[in-house]
Parts: structure tokens; C-alpha cells; sequence
């Protein structure tokens, strides 16, 4: 399909540099299958969730993937930002960097600055290798739990170019970029639909006999990356590692065959469960990469539900909710929420996206 039909016009005062206080008082736009735009906020989600419904959260931990360093190999140095997107073992990592044209392969990175806590106070790397729009490999001096603990010291949030363009990340992001329900470390963004749960909502959810189940994708940076070329079917989607066990996958195909609904937390969960899927529709477990990428006329064997925020222009997940709901609907919704003064993007609000009727779907 056309990128162009993805695209909108966002005003700058629409994008959110901060979370909603407390999470659960964000605004929340219904989207039922029909078209119907109701103005909600997201403590309202278990009224419209039924008894045996099950929520799939993204339990990702974001690591601390941004980093600011020099280039020491050569005569003169060079300020660098990197960015982890994707950890290839335990001493090596793909990543993006800017200025990429200051780095060549063989050339050193020190990361960190004088009196922080690691080691020596850096952290050096080697550009193994360049790729394509700023990707990098980095071969670390440090090791496993080292490079960990390493890059958890002289990192910070990898807070996205919208927001860390308008403001510098603070101690308050370590928190605010995190969701309640993070407990596997890999992540470099946040599953940001989750950043609206609290344990106040989890027990009123729990309350209304609504299931919550957990699933593992670690959210990689070029999920987010704007689509440049001019029709969908040119764009290469960057691979994520996700996990869903064999118990999860149980617990939601019993609660399917009751008539429970699914309902995927962010578009992370939802390709997760998409990729997991058997073309009947039973969910299996899974253990591997994805770059599963959803457009208009896909069918979707999973999920019935998609609680999400609002995504940019031209990006891979506005063509996901707009294969979900229907891309009229979403341009709709959108306009809607532009008007309504709704909030965009990680720090913002949410929608809640009933799936349109499969008879509805035009092949592309």
C-alpha cells in the first residue's frame, strides 16, 4: 500500500513530555467496531471488558540503552551518541549512532564520564562493523553480567527524539519509562500502552474476572522508525525477540474456547500473539524472533482487543491499528483526537480498539 495514507498532521502541543498523574487518569478514546468514537479515560477499561477476558501484557524491562562517548582512536576525538537496539551475545551490540560519518570499523568508542561508578570509570567498545543508516556493531571490553552492570551505570533512558529533543531526560524518567509489570531486562523502548496500568486498576480488572497474562518482546528502536519508502511492501522490519510459554499459551486458548476475548496491551503483545498464532487461530508457544509486519489487509488470528496509544505518522504501528480497526476509522479516530486535545505518542494517552469484522478487510 501507499506510505502517503498513513501520514497526518500532528501538532507539536498534541505530544506528551510527561505522563499522565496518576497513569490511570489518562484519556482513553473507545473505538468499537462500528466507528463509534466514545471519550473515555483508562481507569473506565474494565467497563468494557466482560468476566473471562483476558488482558496480554508486555513484561519487557527497558535497559539503560542510550550512552554518550567519544571516538579515542584516532589523533582528534569525536563527540558520539549511541543507542543499543539489539544485543547479538554477550559482548556485542547493534546499534545506532550518531554522527555515524565520525566512525569507521576498528575505531574506538569510551563511553562515560569522570567519577561515575564502573570499573575505571568507562566503558570502551570497537566499531566492528557499519550497516545502514547509522547501525553499528560494538564489541564490548566488558562481558556478560559486567557489560550489564556496566552499561547500567554510565547509561540512561532511552527516551524517544520527540520527547528528548524538547527536554533532557531526568531521574524521573527511570521511573515514568518503566511499566509495573517489567521484569525481563532487554528492552530499548518502552511498551508504552502499559505505562497507563497501576495495581489500583490491576485489581479492579482482576475484580471484573478479567485474566491478565504475561509475554515477553523486547521492544527494539526501529519498531518505532518512520516508513521511507513509498509503498509498504519495500520496508525491512527490525527483528525483536519475543517469549510466550507454553502456560500462557494454554491459560488464553481455554479461555478462547469459553468465549473469553483477547485483548492485546500495545501493539508489542499484539505481534507477539500474532506471530504465535496457528492459522486456525490457536495460540502456540514461542520462542524466537519476529519482524512480523502488519498492514491493512492482513487477517488476524489472535487478538479481539487492542489497548494502544497514539502513533506517529507514516510508522509501522499506525499501519497495525489501521489494519486492526480499519484505516478510515483510524483516520477518523485520529482527527478526533487531534481536535479533543488527546495526548500523542509514549508519554500520552491511549485508544482502545475493538477489531473490525473480518468481511470488512480489503486485500491491498
Amino acid at each position: 500500500m501507499r506510505t502517503d495514507l498513513f501520514d497526518f498532521h500532528l501538532p507539536p502541543e498534541n505530544i506528551a513530555l510527561r505522563p499522565a498523574s496518576p497513569r490511570e487518569a489518562a484519556r482513553m478514546l473507545v473505538v468499537q467496531g462500528d466507528g463509534v468514537l466514545r471519550d473515555r479515560i483508562v481507569a473506565d477499561l474494565p467497563d468494557w471488558l466482560e468476566p473471562g477476558d483476558q488482558l496480554v501484557v508486555n513484561d519487557t524491562k527497558v535497559i539503560a540503552a542510550q550512552l554518550s562517548g567519544r571516538r579515542v582512536s584516532r589523533e582528534t576525538e569525536a563527540k558520539i551518541e549511541a543507542t543499543l537496539i539489539k544485543r547479538l551475545d554477550g559482548s556485542r551490540w547493534q546499534a545506532l549512532v550518531r554522527p555515524a560519518k565520525k566512525l569507521a570499523p576498528g575505531d574506538t568508542i569510551r563511553f562515560g564520564h569522570e567519577g561515575k561508578v564502573c570499573l575505571l570509570g568507562h566503558l570502551d567498545a570497537t566499531v566492528e562493523a557499519k550497516g545502514e543508516e547509522g547501525e553499528v556493531t560494538l564489541s564490548f571490553v566488558f562481558h556478560g553480567p559486567a557489560l550489564d552492570q556496566a552499561i547500567a551505570d554510565l547509561g540512561r533512558p532511552p527516551l524517544p527524539p520527540y520527547i528528548a529533543g524538547r527536554r533532557p531526560a531526568d531521574e524521573q524518567d527511570a521511573a515514568d519509562y518503566q511499566t509495573m509489570f517489567a521484569a525481563k531486562e532487554g528492552a530499548v523502548a518502552a511498551p508504552t500502552a502499559g505505562l497507563h496500568f497501576t495495581p489500583a486498576l490491576e485489581q479492579r480488572l482482576r475484580a471484573r474476572g478479567v485474566g491478565l497474562q504475561r509475554v515477553t518482546l523486547h521492544v527494539g528502536a526501529g519498531t518505532f522508525l518512520p516508513v521511507k519508502v513509498e509503498d509498504t511492501e519495500g520496508h525491512r522490519m527490525h527483528a525483536e525477540w519475543g517469549s510466550l510459554s507454553a502456560e500462557t499459551a494454554a491459560a488464553l486458548n481455554e479461555a478462547r474456547a469459553k468465549g473469553g476475548r483477547i485483548v492485546a496491551v500495545g501493539t508489542t503483545s499484539m505481534r507477539l500473539l500474532e506471530s504465535a498464532a496457528l492459522p486456525d487461530g490457536t495460540i502456540a508457544p514461542f520462542e524466537a524472533e519476529t519482524s512480523i509486519f502488519i498492514t491493512p489487509g492482513y487477517r488476524f488470528r489472535a487478538v479481539d482487543i487492542l489497548m494502544t496509544n497514539f502513533h506517529l505518522p507514516r510508522s509501522t504501528l499506525f499501519m497495525l491499528v489501521s489494519a486492526f480497526a480499519g484505516l478510515e476509522t483510524m483516520q477518523a479516530a485520529y482527527a478526533h483526537a487531534i481536535r479533543s486535545g488527546y495526548r500523542f505518542y509514549s508519554y500520552g494517552d491511549a485508544c482502545l480498539l475493538f477489531r473490525q469484522p473480518d468481511e470488512r478487510i480489503v486485500e491491498p
